[in-house]
């Protein structure tokens, strides 16, 4: 029997939900400019503004990989794609409060936003690993990473282009809007492996004969605190999730403080920050294709799985913090392509989540994957903060450039000597 490919639709699935996830995050970045002036906020307040996101998504992220143990993917991640919407919609709103309570309703609802997203990339590994073998994993993997880089490179020349015919509490409305749309379509589409109507037999033994956990919706396994312990002691585990911390630092400057630096540094208008903040967002998710595929390709070649992962994750990191170089120029031009190379870099090496899917217990890959998460997304409550009293200090980003070229370095010597050889954790 020729075997059914349904796992690229649930893929092309993946890639769109996780489009609208990013595209979401960087809402308030795009608005920000517009959004101090009209709410009389300072940098650290933005910071602070940043920051609610990230607080709620890494205290939510273990929690929310039991959920998605308990419960399967299908569910909690459709309601949390409805939820984070509507909070983002509702961030069009902030408008009408006054002073200091527009600034505490704009941190409740980016802190509510947080707790909605919080399972979004355990599920997205999850999914994967159930509806993938391990030699199309990384590829797969690469698919729903990358998209956070399409999602910029996309959404925000239209953010600028809202922003400046309607407004800024414009961007929230028709980003809420069309996530509401994507929960419906969510909850009609996807199904686990063996309950999906188009999916023939064939597939499910492909997908299972090259190591894809097609039937860990089967059984409910009861999870120990020993077993936790386990996971977050075990020193392979301990350096990915420094790497993931590392290589989140670069995300989240360019989710937060990127268009911010464009205007202020650069002395770009909205309009053309909105064009020109997609062109390291479009190499970003070039280079996020190209090192899921060149993992995958090694592996074929029969390269061991620590070197077909490792490789691309470290060479990505150390080219990463070429982004310093920006501070030395000043045609515009030449800025950019600084941050498209360290953005191309960036998406190039990050395959953690592909790596905690190849090491996760097979008991645990929801919850795994949420303390791997958690680790790497502390980056999204350090770094809007860190740079925004750096900014406050210095009045300049220069000393916030090389804090994040500087993650960059941290993040490759993580992976040089301390994650050691790449293998699934046994309980």
């Amino acid at each position: 029997m020729k075997k059914t490919n349904i796992r690229y639709f649930i893929l092309a699935m993946l890639f769109i939900v996780t489009t609208l996830n990013y595209a979401d995050r960087a809402t308030l970045s795009m608005a920000a400019p517009a959004m101090r002036k009209d709410l009389g906020m300072d940098t650290v307040m933005m910071g602070y503004a940043f920051s609610a996101f990230g607080w709620a998504y890494v205290a939510l992220q273990i929690p929310g990989g039991w959920l998605l143990d308990k419960f399967g993917s299908r569910v909690v991640y459709g309601l949390g794609l409805l939820f984070w919407s509507v909070f983002t919609l509702l961030q069009g709103t902030v408008g009408f409060w006054l002073g200091g309570s527009a600034f505490i309703a704009l941190f409740a609802l980016r802190f509510l936003m947080g707790i909605s997203e919080a399972p979004a990339f355990p599920a997205n590994s999850r999914i994967t690993t159930m509806w993938f073998p391990t030699h199309e994993r990384g590829f797969a993997s690469s698919i729903f990473n990358s998209a956070q880089y399409f999602a910029l490179a996309l959404f925000n020349p239209i953010m600028g282009w809202i922003l400046v015919e309607f407004g800024w509490r414009h961007i929230f409305y028709a980003m809420g809007l069309m996530g509401i749309i994507m929960a419906l379509v969510w909850f009609k589409v996807i199904r686990e492996p063996k309950h999906h109507p188009k999916v023939n037999q064939a597939e499910l033994d492909y997908i299972q004969s090259g190591g894809g956990l097609a039937h860990i919706d089967d059984k409910k396994t009861v999870i120990t605190w020993q077993q936790v312990k386990k996971v977050v002691s075990n020193r392979m585990l301990l350096g990915i999730y420094l790497g993931q911390f590392s290589i989140s630092t670069i995300t989240w400057f360019f989710l937060t403080w990127f268009p911010m630096y464009l205007v202020q540094a650069k002395g770009m208008s909205i309009l053309k920050v909105g064009i020109f903040a997609s062109i390291p967002a479009a190499a970003g998710f070039i280079g996020g294709i190209l090192g899921g595929y060149i993992s995958d390709w090694l592996l074929r070649r029969g390269k061991s799985l620590t070197f077909a992962r490792k490789t691309p994750i470290i060479l990505g990191l150390l080219l990463s913090s070429s982004i310093v170089l920006a501070n030395y120029v000043t045609v515009e031009a030449v800025v950019i392509a600084v941050m498209s190379l360290a953005f191309f870099a960036k998406g190039f090496g990050a395959l953690g989540w592909v790596v905690i899917g190849d090491t996760s217990p097979k008991e645990m890959v929801g919850l795994s994957g949420g303390i791997f998460n958690l680790a790497g997304n502390i980056a999204s409550i350090v770094t809007p903060i860190v740079i925004g009293y750096i900014l406050n200090v210095t009045q300049s980003f220069n000393g916030a450039l090389i804090f994040v070229g500087a993650m960059g370095l941290v993040g490759a010597l993580s992976y040089l000597f301390i994650v050691g050889e790449i293998k699934r954790v046994e309980l």
